[in-house]
């Protein structure tokens, strides 16, 4: 759906851009939760404001500093982590899972690569129904681990088919810890915040310091009242490799960026990630990179990725051809993320 409107190569006229705002006004008020947008070209922001309010108790309005949960936008972290240490030569995207995880069942272990991890092409049951959710308060990666280790069976043979997988990104993330030695948090930091001067971006954990933190809301449609819905009220919000990551739209900026001019990461790897991997969709021509979704059913492609967690809702919407892109953070739920990027696409491509 995203992929059938083409967006002018130049944007950013005040017409435009003042629809745009009126659209987002209307959308997100101001004593309510809300968003932080920006869209850009060319690693150059043309429209950056924010909407709403990051806590209903503090009453702290939403800015481009604010740190949201982006939820499965983490995945793209995750992704390139792993890129990472294939380009250090630390591990193949075909080893098996028996390599990194000797306890783990065999049936599993000696089927499943990290490629297929990467593109939800594994098969591995999800985690949440074999967790013991009474004996924790925040689910970890090692939860998840331990939950699957002793199930052999699949939801279909690896590398034959595609279902979306939160489990297997928490297992990526368990692989780049055995292999650097360091859990995923430090190793984030080290390798890929602090390289790209991403001095305000987190990995949640319950000694975390986020802050300018924004508290998510699960919105009830028919009263339009508020509830808290964070790592305290959901108990997998805090797995970290599949949706840890607490950031600004100002922090993220730095990452889209590094994308795009190829800063800290190999050329390679960035092609690799935002390129069809495993197809979903034929037909569509929809498929999975290494943690970005791949739109080919127009020229150029898109690149995009949605996040839910708790609260929050997440989007990155990308054509990277022409260095086009818009990024919305939100910490409440009840609005189509996808449908508000539309509208915006709608708008530029108008020309109005």
């Amino acid at each position: 759906m995203l992929g059938s409107f083409a967006v002018q190569a130049q944007r950013g006229n005040s017409a435009d851009l003042r629809q745009i705002d009126s659209l987002l006004k209307t959308i997100y008020k101001n004593d309510e939760p809300g968003a932080s947008i920006v869209i850009l070209q060319k690693e150059k922001p043309f429209f950056k404001k924010s909407y709403g309010i990051g806590d209903l108790d503090t009453r702290e309005k939403i800015s481009s500093e604010t740190n949201f949960n982006i939820a499965s936008l983490t995945k793209q972290f995750t992704a390139m982590a792993i890129l990472q240490l294939a380009d250090r030569k630390k591990l193949s995207l075909q080893d098996h899972l028996s390599k990194f995880f000797p306890g783990l069942n065999k049936n599993v272990a000696y089927k499943v690569t990290i490629r297929h991890l990467l593109t939800h092409s594994s098969g591995i049951v999800d985690h949440y129904d074999y967790t013991d959710t009474k004996a924790i308060r925040h689910a970890h990666n090692a939860d998840v681990l331990n939950a699957i280790k002793n199930i052999d069976s699949f939801y279909f043979d690896p590398g034959t088919s595609y279902r979306y997988s939160n489990t297997a990104f928490c297992l990526l993330a368990l692989v780049i810890e055995k292999l650097s030695g360091m859990n995923y948090s430090a190793y984030m930091k080290k390798n890929i915040f602090s390289p790209l001067g991403m001095t305000n971006t987190t990995v949640w954990s319950e000694n975390a310091k986020i802050i300018s933190e924004a508290t998510g809301y699960e919105v009830d449609s028919a009263t339009t009242t508020f509830k808290r819905s964070g790592a305290d009220e959901n108990i997998f919000f805090s797995t970290e490799g599949d949706g840890g990551i607490y950031t600004s739209i100002d922090d993220y900026l730095k990452w889209i960026n590094a994308l795009q001019s190829g800063k800290i990461f190999s050329r390679t790897s960035i092609r690799l990630a935002r390129w069809p991997q495993f197809p979903i969709n034929k037909e569509k021509k929809l498929s999975y990179g290494y943690g970005w979704f791949i739109d080919e059913s127009s020229s150029p492609y898109k690149v995009y990725h949605s996040g839910s967690n708790g609260g929050f809702r997440t989007f990155c919407f990308t054509i990277p051809d022409e260095g086009y892109v818009i990024v919305v953070f939100s910490n409440r739920t009840g609005i189509d993320l996808e449908n508000v990027i539309l509208e915006i696409n709608k708008i530029l491509r108008s020309g109005s």
